[in-house]
Protein backbone atom coordinates (compact mmCIF):
# COMPACT_ATOMS: atom_id res chain seq x y z
CA UNK A 1 0.00 0.00 0.00
CA UNK A 2 1.73 3.31 -0.51
CA UNK A 3 1.25 5.96 2.01
CA UNK A 4 -2.06 7.65 0.63
CA UNK A 5 -3.71 3.75 0.85
CA UNK A 6 -2.61 3.86 4.39
CA UNK A 7 -4.18 7.70 4.86
CA UNK A 8 -7.41 6.60 3.09
CA UNK A 9 -7.61 3.32 5.21
CA UNK A 10 -7.22 5.30 8.52
CA UNK A 11 -11.00 5.54 10.23
CA UNK A 12 -11.55 6.69 13.38
CA UNK A 13 -13.67 4.16 14.31
CA UNK A 14 -11.13 1.59 12.97
CA UNK A 15 -8.39 3.42 14.99
CA UNK A 16 -10.24 2.92 18.51
CA UNK A 17 -11.59 -0.60 17.53
CA UNK A 18 -7.73 -1.91 17.18
CA UNK A 19 -6.18 0.42 19.78
CA UNK A 20 -9.20 -0.82 22.48
CA UNK A 21 -8.61 -4.33 21.11
CA UNK A 22 -4.76 -4.61 20.98
CA UNK A 23 -3.68 -2.28 23.94
CA UNK A 24 -2.43 -5.37 26.05
CA UNK A 25 -0.78 -6.96 22.84
CA UNK A 26 0.53 -3.57 21.62
CA UNK A 27 1.48 -2.16 24.68
CA UNK A 28 2.06 1.35 26.20
CA UNK A 29 5.11 1.74 24.13
CA UNK A 30 3.01 1.61 20.78
CA UNK A 31 0.01 2.86 21.75
CA UNK A 32 1.97 6.49 23.45
CA UNK A 33 2.65 7.69 20.02
CA UNK A 34 -0.68 6.80 18.21
CA UNK A 35 -2.20 8.53 20.66
CA UNK A 36 -0.16 11.33 20.89
CA UNK A 37 -0.64 11.42 17.16
CA UNK A 38 -4.13 10.80 16.81
CA UNK A 39 -5.13 13.69 19.31
CA UNK A 40 -2.73 16.45 17.61
CA UNK A 41 -4.36 15.17 14.49
CA UNK A 42 -7.67 16.41 16.16
CA UNK A 43 -6.18 20.00 17.04
CA UNK A 44 -7.46 22.70 14.48
CA UNK A 45 -3.70 24.62 15.04
CA UNK A 46 -2.10 21.21 13.36
CA UNK A 47 -1.51 22.36 9.67
CA UNK A 48 -3.15 19.85 6.82
CA UNK A 49 0.36 18.16 5.77
CA UNK A 50 1.06 17.20 9.54
CA UNK A 51 -2.43 15.73 9.80
CA UNK A 52 -1.67 13.85 6.17
CA UNK A 53 1.56 12.44 7.80
CA UNK A 54 -0.49 11.67 10.90
CA UNK A 55 -3.39 9.32 9.34
CA UNK A 56 -1.07 7.99 6.69
CA UNK A 57 1.00 6.51 10.38
CA UNK A 58 -2.41 5.51 12.06
CA UNK A 59 -3.93 3.93 8.80
CA UNK A 60 -1.02 2.00 8.48
CA UNK A 61 -1.47 1.19 12.67
CA UNK A 62 -4.61 -0.26 11.87
CA UNK A 63 -3.99 -1.70 8.21
CA UNK A 64 -4.40 -5.59 8.76
CA UNK A 65 -1.59 -5.08 6.10
CA UNK A 66 1.32 -5.28 7.44
CA UNK A 67 5.07 -5.94 6.73
CA UNK A 68 5.27 -7.67 10.30
CA UNK A 69 1.66 -9.43 10.83
CA UNK A 70 0.60 -7.54 14.57
CA UNK A 71 -0.50 -11.71 15.70
CA UNK A 72 3.51 -12.33 15.99
CA UNK A 73 4.30 -11.74 19.30
CA UNK A 74 6.21 -8.77 20.53
CA UNK A 75 8.22 -8.95 16.96
CA UNK A 76 4.49 -7.75 15.99
CA UNK A 77 4.45 -4.50 16.70
CA UNK A 78 7.66 -3.28 15.90
CA UNK A 79 7.09 -2.41 12.45
CA UNK A 80 3.95 -0.12 13.68
CA UNK A 81 5.93 1.70 16.50
CA UNK A 82 8.55 2.67 13.92
CA UNK A 83 5.82 4.04 11.48
CA UNK A 84 4.35 5.83 14.39
CA UNK A 85 7.88 7.00 15.90
CA UNK A 86 9.18 8.62 12.49
CA UNK A 87 5.77 10.09 12.10
CA UNK A 88 5.81 11.59 15.74
CA UNK A 89 9.17 13.10 14.84
CA UNK A 90 8.09 14.40 11.58
CA UNK A 91 5.69 16.54 13.38
CA UNK A 92 6.79 16.38 16.76
CA UNK A 93 6.77 20.63 17.06
CA UNK A 94 2.67 20.36 17.04
CA UNK A 95 2.41 17.48 19.43
CA UNK A 96 1.34 19.87 22.16
CA UNK A 97 1.37 19.47 25.94
CA UNK A 98 -2.21 18.84 26.14
CA UNK A 99 -2.21 15.97 23.31
CA UNK A 100 0.55 13.87 25.55
CA UNK A 101 -1.53 14.59 28.85
CA UNK A 102 -4.93 13.13 26.72
CA UNK A 103 -2.64 9.97 25.73
CA UNK A 104 -1.65 9.84 29.67
CA UNK A 105 -4.28 9.63 30.85
CA UNK A 106 -6.30 6.89 27.77
CA UNK A 107 -3.77 4.87 28.67
CA UNK A 108 -4.11 4.76 32.71
CA UNK A 109 -7.54 3.70 32.10
CA UNK A 110 -6.37 1.17 29.39
CA UNK A 111 -3.56 -0.52 31.90
CA UNK A 112 -5.45 0.58 35.61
Amino acid sequence: MSDNKFEQAFSENSFWDKTKKFAKAAGETVLEPALKLYYSAQDSDTPSWAKTTVYGALGYFISPIDAIPDLTPIVGYCDDLGVLVAATTTIAVYIKNEHSEKAKETLKKWFV
